[in-house]
Parts: C-alpha cells; sequence; structure tokens
C-alpha cells in the first residue's frame, strides 16, 4: 500500500468545514444535550453530542457519505469495497442506498448480529474472513485493486476524516460562543478523534482533547506511545465499534501524535456501569464504545470538576443480546 501524504490538522479542519454543508443534504444535525445526573456526578456540566441519534446509528454515517459523495456515477454503480466492524459498513450503505451504487463490505466473523442484519438490509455483500481490521482492511484493498473497484477506508482517508469532523463543526455552532474545556472521544483508528479534534482545537484552542480505548484493545494508544504504529493483540471488549489494528501507514497517526492530550484505557467493568448508568439516568441506548467515552470521563473526573465538557457519544447499534450481557 502506498502511504498517504500527512494530513495536517489545519487541512483537516479545512475540509470538515467545506463537506458539512454537503452532508446536511443527506445526514440530520445530531442534537448536543446536557445529561443533568451525569453532571451532577462529575461535578462538571456534561453536554453530549448525540450520534447515536445518527441516521445508522452512528457518526460513521458522516465520514462515508462525504467519501462516496466524491465518486462520480459511473464509479458508484461499478462498485465500492470496504471493511468495517459494523458501523462504517452501515455508513457505506446508507451513502449508496441515498445515492445509488453498488457495494462489498469485508467484515470480522464475530461482528455484531444486528449490525451484519442491518448491513443486509442496506443490500450490501457481505464478506466475513477473520476477526481483526488490521487482516479485513488488506484484503478489502487488494480486492478492490484488482477489480477496478473504488476502496472506502474506514478511517485512513482525508475524506473520511473530514466528514467525520463534521461533528465538531456541529459542536462549535451549538455552543454558539459558550467555552468548552474539553472533549471525550471514543478512539479505534482514530478517524473521529481526528477531525473532531482538529475542528475544536482551531476554534477552541485551548480546548483538552481525552482519547479513550478499551484496556482490552487499545491499538492507537499503545502506537502514540511507541511513537510508530503497532500491532496488538487485542481482546474481546464490549466497545466492539473500536476494536481492531491500525493500518500501517494510516495518516490519523500523526493526528492523533499531536491532536489528542491525554489517553484514557477503560476496562470492560468500567464500560458496562457507564452503559448501565446512561439507560438508567436518560433512558437512551447506547453501544459500547459510547459508553466507554462516558466511563473515560469518570476515570478523569478530578480534573473534569467545575469544567465544561463535551463527551461525544458515537453510536447506538448494541444487539440486544450484547446489551443484555452487558446489563446482567
Amino acid at each position: 500500500m502506498t502511504e498517504l501524504d500527512p494530513l495536517t490538522p489545519a487541512a483537516a479542519a479545512e475540509r470538515s468545514h467545506a463537506v458539512a454543508p454537503k452532508l446536511r443534504e443527506h445526514l440530520p444535525v445530531t442534537p448536543l444535550v446536557r445529561f443533568d445526573a451525569f453532571s451532577e456526578e462529575l461535578g462538571a456540566e456534561v453536554l453530549v453530542k448525540c450520534e447515536h441519534q445518527q441516521r445508522t446509528g452512528s457518526f460513521k454515517a458522516r465520514g462515508s457519505m462525504a467519501k462516496i459523495l466524491t465518486l462520480t456515477d459511473e464509479q458508484r454503480q461499478r462498485g465500492v469495497v470496504t471493511a468495517s466492524t459494523g458501523n462504517h459498513g452501515l455508513g457505506v450503505g446508507n451513502a449508496l442506498a441515498t445515492l445509488g451504487g453498488h457495494g462489498i463490505v469485508y467484515l470480522p466473523e464475530n461482528a455484531s448480529p444486528s449490525k451484519v442484519a442491518a448491513l443486509r438490509r442496506l443490500g450490501l455483500e457481505l464478506r466475513a474472513e477473520g476477526n481483526d481490521s488490521g487482516v479485513l482492511e488488506p484484503k478489502a484493498r487488494a480486492y478492490a485493486a484488482e477489480h477496478d473497484l473504488t476502496y472506502v477506508p474506514p478511517y485512513n482517508d482525508p475524506d473520511i476524516i473530514a466528514g467525520q469532523g463534521t461533528v465538531g463543526v456541529e459542536i462549535v455552532e451549538q455552543l454558539d460562543g459558550q467555552p468548552l474545556d474539553a472533549v471525550v472521544v471514543a478512539v479505534g483508528g482514530g478517524g473521529l478523534v481526528s477531525g473532531v479534534a482538529a475542528v475544536l482545537k482551531r476554534h477552541l484552542p485551548g480546548i483538552k482533547v481525552y482519547g479513550a480505548s478499551p484496556v482490552a484493545d487499545a491499538a492507537m494508544a499503545a502506537s502514540v506511545e511507541a511513537g510508530e504504529i503497532v500491532q496488538v493483540d487485542g481482546r474481546e471488549t464490549l466497545s466492539d465499534g473500536t476494536a481492531g489494528s491500525v493500518e500501517p501507514g494510516s495518516i490519523t497517526f500523526a493526528l492523533c501524535q499531536e491532536l489528542v492530550d491525554d489517553w484514557v484505557l477503560v476496562d470492560e467493568d468500567a464500560i458496562r456501569d457507564a452503559l448501565r448508568m446512561v439507560i438508567d439516568t436518560e433512558h437512551q441506548l447506547i453501544e459500547g464504545s459510547a459508553a466507554m467515552a462516558f466511563a473515560a470521563a469518570r476515570l478523569r473526573r478530578t480534573e473534569l470538576q467545575g469544567k465544561r465538557v463535551a463527551i461525544v457519544s458515537c453510536g447506538g447499534n448494541i444487539s440486544s443480546s450484547t446489551l443484555v450481557a452487558a446489563l446482567t
């Protein structure tokens, strides 16, 4: 694979602002709302960006739409290929259903059953191979190249990052000039945190960015600590949306190095407790990767006290079986 040219935070922010109006033609603006009970618990004002209410149930709809909007009708009809644990594939499927075209998704054999069913409903062709995005992504790229199809990366692409960064564009607009001291974002491949942090730091240069990952599978955090992209032996985690290796040469690595101020590693019990808390206090259904961001805020409660904090609730696609296991 040819490594992509580096993407600076300033360029990432510019791209997000440029694509935001185009995405609004196809995707809703999600709410930024105060979670009262969690604010009281942390002793902070907690504003939650409700991407679990986004179309397809995840922020991934943004990056996928942003990328597929750059393709011609002919490219979409010939077909696009991607690799996904579920949410990115749903985003690609939604974009193709909206704009027209055919899609193939490489996904792990242990992908969430509810996400697999949703992918099938969108008419996507599914190929389940292995259980690590580090294996799936090269296979998907190779297949796309061999058959002259367009590969749509889950995170390692400037257009994808720009689409995810529109979460940050909306947060800035919804703040309406009010301050924000910190933001907590779940991190897998780093596309979401790269885009959001690039935009927020442009407008709010003093903001502190917390990157949250599960202890069981924290590839980007381990890579940043090592100073280079490293492979980790990930274990099963409730935060399945962030699971998997970081692709060699990913442009998100340098962005995460520069933009994430603090890495918070969260264990499975803490993710489960946060999931229960959101359901019990707000009666909203979120998935494990979103719960992980709430859990990370709990782990930094001392330094967040008295602050105004945004949490990106990145998705709500959780199967009933996973939910039952988490709650019991």
